[in-house]
């Protein structure tokens, strides 16, 4: 279990990030078009999970956005938005905010994926959605860097997530 804060209030995960090196866990997520996807629907590619609690959030928007400015020169990579949005939201966001290079990805069907994943928060008032967090996930599906974010209306680190993905 990690502890990080909502607005300076401790606030408890359900566990750890995986361990850089480790293989990552496989998810079952639902795509904007109601599809179910998995970590092998992306085999071959680098993976960048932008785990947010959700795009209503000016925080999780701009992360959003900002991976996304990021994504549009990355053939390589997929840029993932994981949250518990439904893909309803997702899809009006992405074409409110004009953020057609990342691929949103909601934990609708199955919370599986933020136990797994060791950010489905435990407490406070944003239980039962994610914490914020980066994942980088190389082609062969091992992970490459992890970041947890300690304050849930802080920005991740961009310029340490996208340097794992080279």
């Amino acid at each position: 279990m990690a502890q990080i804060k909502l607005k300076g209030n401790p606030v408890n995960t359900s566990g750890d990030l995986p361990k850089v090196g480790a293989a990552a866990p496989d998810f079952h997520l639902t795509d904007v078009d109601l599809k179910d996807v998995s970590l092998s629907s992306f085999k071959g590619k680098k993976k960048l999970l932008n785990i947010v609690p959700s795009l209503d959030t000016p925080t999780c928007a701009l992360s959003t956005k900002k991976f996304n400015d990021h994504a549009k020169d990355r053939s390589d990579t997929v840029m993932l938005v994981v949250s518990a949005d439904l893909p309803f939201a997702q899809k009006r966001f992405c074409s409110t905010e004009n953020t057609a290079s990342v691929k949103t990805l909601s934990m609708m069907r199955d919370r599986n994926f933020a136990k797994d994943y060791g950010v489905l928060i435990q407490d406070g008032p944003l239980k039962g959605i994610t914490a914020r967090a980066i994942v980088v996930i190389d082609e062969h599906d091992k992970v490459k860097y992890t970041e947890l974010v300690p304050e849930i209306a802080q920005e991740p680190n961009y310029a340490n997530a996208l340097a794992a993905l080279k």
